[in-house]
């Protein structure tokens, strides 16, 4: 049997387990859990700046939807959540011997139904595994804000309730490897010749000065930069519109754009091979980036 190496063996950095606090090298899981069996869990994935978490509620509102989805049971309130989040972000700090206020971190929370012998059928009152971590957020560079990103297309051939942040994720990981094989930043992927969204972004177009997006439904994950993006789209006056946007819609757009908790709001300026729009980062890419900043400036002042 191999041995890890070095280069795989797990950091020593804090998370949570089970009601408890410890070292990511020392956190054990049983194999007959089904989150390790069927992926059958969801997770939530919150940004955190300058040591508070950005749009906390919402994300932990996202989170319910997919445990409710699954028939899973919210093994901690919403105050419970707070604590293990503001501990995590502390610990993780004091481990890279900095304070949380100089460091930016991802917080990952995943829950699963549990452990059980292996059956489909999903067991009744089982005990949930709770596992929550942190690491350093990493953003994209400032070439990639200057100049944009390349993606490239695939149909969407992930199964139908994409709404559910679901930890079955090997979709996605088949969809990103497309575009990470070919050295682009994202797959953007079509159901039926219309936009549904990337691997692990959602796709925005821009057309005439106005932001479409896919509809909200089970064939989307709503990312959290959904309700961000219309507000700053409604306070500046831009308009927003989400309803379905053919293929020919997006190699149309005057912009294209990802957004995620990473990526926050980046363009897109080629798209298989071919320039969107200018080729440059569009004028609404950049306003919807500055007040992005201002909303992690309100958070953090």
């Amino acid at each position: 049997m191999p041995s890890i190496t070095s280069s795989t063996a797990l950091p020593a950095t804090p998370c949570y387990l089970n009601g408890e606090f410890t070292a990511l090298k020392d956190a054990k899981i049983s194999v007959m859990d089904r989150g390790f069996i069927f992926g059958d869990g969801v997770y939530e994935v919150v940004p955190v700046y300058a040591g508070q978490a950005f749009r906390f509620a919402q994300h932990m509102a996202r989170l319910d939807r997919s445990l409710a989805e699954l028939r899973i049971p919210n093994p901690l309130s919403l105050d419970q959540w707070r604590e293990v989040t503001h501990k995590l972000v502390n610990d993780y700090a004091l481990s890279q011997h900095t304070s949380p206020e100089k460091i930016d971190q991802l917080i990952y929370i995943q829950i699963t139904r549990g452990v059980a012998l292996r059956d489909h059928v999903m067991p009744p009152d089982l005990t949930p595994t709770v596992f929550a971590m942190t690491n350093t957020m990493k953003p994209p560079t400032p070439a990639q804000r200057m100049h944009g990103v390349a993606c490239v297309t695939a149909d969407d051939f992930r199964w139908e309730k994409a709404h559910i942040k679901s930890t079955s994720l090997l979709g996605a990981v088949f969809a990103r490897q497309i575009s990470a094989d070919v050295d682009a930043v994202e797959t953007v992927m079509f159901r039926d010749g219309m936009l549904s969204e990337a691997a692990a972004c959602n796709v925005w177009v821009v057309k005439n000065g106005k932001v479409l997006g896919p509809p909200k439904d089970h064939l989307v994950l709503e990312g959290i930069r959904y309700g961000l993006i219309e507000d700053i789209c409604r306070e500046a006056g831009i308009g927003f519109e989400l309803r379905r946007i053919s293929r020919a819609e997006v190699f149309g757009a005057d912009e294209l754009l990802l957004s995620s908790a990473t990526k926050e709001v980046l363009a897109i300026t080629s798209l298989d091979g071919q320039p969107i729009g200018s080729g440059q980062p569009g004028p609404i890419c950049a306003r919807l980036h500055a007040a992005y900043q201002r909303a992690k400036q309100g958070l953090t002042s």
